[in-house]
Parts: C-alpha cells; sequence; structure tokens
C-alpha cells in the first residue's frame, strides 16, 4: 500500500500527505477531514486500511500509532452550518484543505481518495477507493473517523434523544424514529432528506 507514494519517494519529493474525509453522507453532524505525512519507512502500521472495515477497537489503536509515528498529522472540518450554506461536496473540499493547512510541514504531493482537491496549488493524485490503495490514505481515512467519531460521542451528550453514539449521524432506523418524534435538532443538516430511506451504516 506504499506504491502511490514511493512513485512520489523517487522523483525526490520528500513529504507525501494522504488526505481523506469522514463524513460526507450523515444526516447530522460536520464533515471532518485528515492529512497524513507518513515516513518513508512505515512498518508499525499492521493492519492499516479503510477505516471503514475496521473495528471500533482496531482504529483507536491505529489512530495512537499514526499520532505517534506519522510525521505531521492535520485535521480539518466542514460544520453543518458551512455544509448548509455551500453543499456537502464544496464543505468536504474545504475541509481538505483545512486539513492540509493544519500540517506542521508543507507536503510536496498530496494523494486523496476519491475527487481531486478543489483550490490547491501542491500537486495531486486522486485515487478511486484511495483508502484501500494508499497506506497515507488510509491513515488519514483513521484519523478523520477517529476525531468525528468522538465529536458525535460529545453531541451524543448534548442531545441524547437521537442515539448519536450509536449510529454517528447516519441514517438508521433508530436515528428516523427520534427525527420523527423529536424533529431536528441544531446539528442536523437541514438540507439533507431527513425523513427519507434510512441506511444503516454506523460502526
Amino acid at each position: 500500500m506504499l506504491a502511490e507514494e514511493r512513485i512520489f519517494w523517487n522523483q525526490g519529493v520528500e513529504f507525501v500527505a494522504g488526505v481523506d474525509e469522514a463524513g460526507r453522507g450523515p444526516l447530522a453532524g460536520p464533515v471532518v477531514s485528515a492529512a497524513v505525512i507518513l515516513p518513508p519507512v512505515t512498518v508499525m502500521f499492521a493492519g492499516l486500511n479503510d477505516s471503514k472495515l475496521l473495528a471500533k477497537e482496531k482504529r483507536d489503536l491505529l489512530y495512537d500509532q499514526i499520532m505517534d509515528n506519522a510525521i505531521a498529522v492535520g485535521v480539518g472540518a466542514g460544520s453543518v452550518a458551512e455544509i448548509e450554506k455551500i453543499n456537502i461536496f464544496m464543505a468536504t473540499m474545504l475541509s481538505m484543505r483545512r486539513a492540509l493547512a493544519d500540517l506542521k510541514v508543507l507536503p510536496g504531493a498530496v494523494l486523496v481518495d476519491g475527487c481531486p482537491i478543489r483550490e490547491i496549488s501542491i500537486r495531486q493524485k486522486a485515487i478511486v477507493r484511495g483508502d484501500r490503495l494508499s497506506l497515507s490514505i488510509a491513515a488519514a481515512s483513521v484519523i478523520a473517523k477517529v476525531i468525528r467519531d468522538r465529536y458525535m460521542l460529545d453531541l451524543h451528550d448534548r442531545y441524547p434523544v437521537y442515539g448519536f453514539s450509536r449510529h454517528k449521524g447516519y441514517a438508521t432506523k433508530e436515528h428516523r424514529r427520534a427525527l420523527a418524534d423529536y424533529g431536528p435538532c441544531p446539528e442536523h443538516r437541514l438540507s439533507f432528506n431527513l425523513m427519507g430511506r434510512e441506511t444503516e451504516r454506523a460502526g
């Protein structure tokens, strides 16, 4: 999973950042992105993969390992207000730019999951399902997922009736029922189809 990074390393690019997001699909909460620069010799992240394929305990363990061993980690978010104002895609782009700006070192190249990041001047390569093909993107996926999940746990304490601690804002049956019973809270994305078909993605 370092083949994409090695292409840039072999061209003399010292710092390659992987970028990914968490939270594009949920009905509530921010979208969170992370940028991670790994060292050229990366052997300490056993089992690192797309965060959606990992158990919570494994994500938490990898989160600590990445934070301890990465050259740099940056995090950025697009708030619910920004999602409502500029749409989820543009808020995701904004969160990714903020994650890159949060890095303590400037990367010479960026690997990003899915679509290219708009409005950046750094060399980049977008990789479909990149969180399963690039270790740097997979690391960013874990960081973004853990940070967003922890935010949703805090949100659960503020709005316990919605069950955010269990579904993290995704459109589960439980979440739809709570919306029907209590209506939306300030952290719900009103531009989304809040009462539409449920999806059982959480984790």
